[in-house]
């Protein structure tokens, strides 16, 4: 064989391998760079009524988000129970989405809570969880505030006819970033007042959940384990049961 087909035949399987090295490698960059789905909350799960129950809505930030699939389960064969498919967030949000989240259906009771994201101290320049110690730094929503937006989200509530139960807010625990241990109560104490002005139950998971604590909730965090949010449920699942239309 000549000098020239030798090297000719050596060019092309050097090419053939260099050619599949290269696919290779991309293949690889390409599962990668595919991120794993991350499976959905069923909590954020849109809910299909089951003829002549009652319906419930749960209005809530992220502890709600937690306690959601747990309240269904708790008023299976009770309550159809729904909420926005969202982190309910502050009130300045609820003021803004209220009437979506509302929708115009029947209601029968509506379980809300806003308050931890109120509470939160933001930075000069929006930053999240800010440090309550800068100088810079002020609640999301100060408390004065935080009244006068519930008051204006309940007198919306209260035309579905619904039963409306407020949940006060659950304790802010001792390191805990961008909050102030202490302010849940300032800020439940302001909620009761429009409560109480406008007849509307309370859900007092403050109280409920303050003693226990060390076991429900996670450390330095406002949120709660998986089985605290359980016995969180238990508590709501009760309240809205009293509320619910007899038969």
């Amino acid at each position: 064989m000549s000098s020239l087909r030798l090297f000719v035949r050596w060019v092309t399987v050097t090419s053939l391998m260099l050619s599949v090295t290269i696919t290779t490698a991309d293949d690889k960059k390409k599962t990668k760079a595919t991120p794993k789905k991350r499976a959905p909350n069923p909590a954020m799960q849109p809910v299909e009524d089951v003829p002549g129950l009652p319906r419930v809505l749960l209005i809530g930030d992220s502890i709600s988000i937690g306690y959601t699939v747990a309240v269904r389960e708790e008023l299976k064969g009770k309550a159809n129970v729904h909420r926005p498919l969202t982190n309910c967030g502050p009130t300045i949000n609820g003021i803004k989405q209220i009437d979506s989240w509302l929708g115009d259906k029947k209601w029968d009771v509506i379980h809300f809570n806003w308050g931890l994201h109120d509470l939160k101290y933001m930075g000069a320049n929006g930053e999240n969880l800010a440090d309550p110690k800068d100088a810079a730094s002020h609640q999301q929503v100060p408390v004065e505030e935080y009244a006068q937006h519930l008051d204006t989200l309940v007198e919306k509530m209260k035309k579905t006819g619904a039963k409306l139960i407020w949940c006060s807010t659950t304790p802010v625990p001792e390191g805990a970033g961008g909050r102030v241990v202490g302010d849940s109560a300032k800020y439940n104490e302001a909620a009761a007042k429009v409560m109480q002005k406008h007849g509307v139950a309370i859900d007092d998971l403050y109280a409920f959940a303050k003693p226990q604590l060390e076991t429900i909730q996670l450390k330095a965090n406002v949120h709660f384990s998986p089985e605290g949010s359980k016995i969180l449920a238990k508590q709501v699942a009760s309240a809205i049961s009293t509320a619910l239309p007899s038969e």
